[in-house]
């Protein structure tokens, strides 16, 4: 009895299902039928799956991508001394930048392994395009500003500590 029941919902749901979702690989959906006093009656359907969600193309808004970009075109500008020349090309430097790591926040919110590797992958390229831009003396003075913003230790300051329980030198009592 319940089997009869079963197999109009089957057939109206493959009948109401979009022809994209009858091309992927069919599901199967066992059923177990137990009429009063008789053996079990099991069956199987082989039903659509469903589809997999396609990815959204998600992009950032350009006014955001703009406003980044403006504010580390108009800082560079005052630090490094940059010609309305060097200005334009490095705005269109910052703005692509700033816009693949934008999109990459948005895309990749639940993988920080990916995102991780698309800003990685946008400073490299951000770096090399301003290198073809700036003075050698302007990049040296980029590079500079840059490794104390991330809090990269400079060359000449570095003399490291003593390991951790080997001691540092100085005698406690």
């Amino acid at each position: 009895m319940k089997l009869l029941l079963l197999s109009p919902l089957v057939a109206l749901a493959l009948l109401a299902a979009p022809a994209a979702v009858h091309a992927q690989a069919p599901a199967t959906i066992k059923t177990k039928v137990k009429p009063a006093g008789q053996p079990s009656v099991k069956t199987k359907t082989k039903v659509a799956a469903a589809p997999a969600e396609a990815p959204e193309t998600v992009f950032a808004p350009d006014a955001v991508v703009d406003a980044k970009a403006n504010a580390l075109t108009t800082n560079m500008q005052q630090n490094l001394g940059l010609n309305p020349q060097q200005t334009e090309k490095v705005r269109v430097i910052n703005r692509r930048g700033v816009e693949m790591v934008e999109n990459g926040r948005l895309r990749h919110k639940a993988d920080p392994r990916k995102l991780a590797g698309i800003i990685e992958s946008a400073g490299r390229s951000r770096l090399e395009a301003l290198k073809d831009v700036l003075s050698p003396a302007q990049f040296n003075k980029y590079q500079r500003k840059r490794e104390e913003k991330m809090g990269v230790p400079n060359v000449q300051g570095v003399q490291g500590n003593a390991a951790p329980g080997l001691g540092g030198g100085v005698p406690t009592e």
